[in-house]
């Protein structure tokens, strides 16, 4: 599974990226997670503002900062 954070590295992009990384770590999941900061890249999803995740190329949240339940359903981490 990519996972994706759109960010240019504020603190919620950090925090997103890291709240992610813990909810893939504590369900066991083997993901790879890439915090894409380059706006030309950001660019290419159809988002209006960040932070945004991308699982599997497929933007499940952009411009808030989703739950910790939300993040593990996306990922299947029931």
């Amino acid at each position: 599974m990519l996972i994706k954070i759109l960010g240019t590295g504020c603190a919620k992009c950090q925090r997103l990226e890291q709240l992610t990384r813990e909810v893939a770590a504590e369900a066991g999941l083997a993901v790879s997670i890439e915090h894409v900061r380059e706006m030309d890249k950001i660019m290419a999803y159809p988002v209006m503002s960040t932070p945004a995740l991308v699982v599997d190329d497929v933007v499940k949240s952009s411009g808030r900062m989703p739950s910790r339940e939300e993040i593990a359903d996306w990922l299947g981490a029931d």
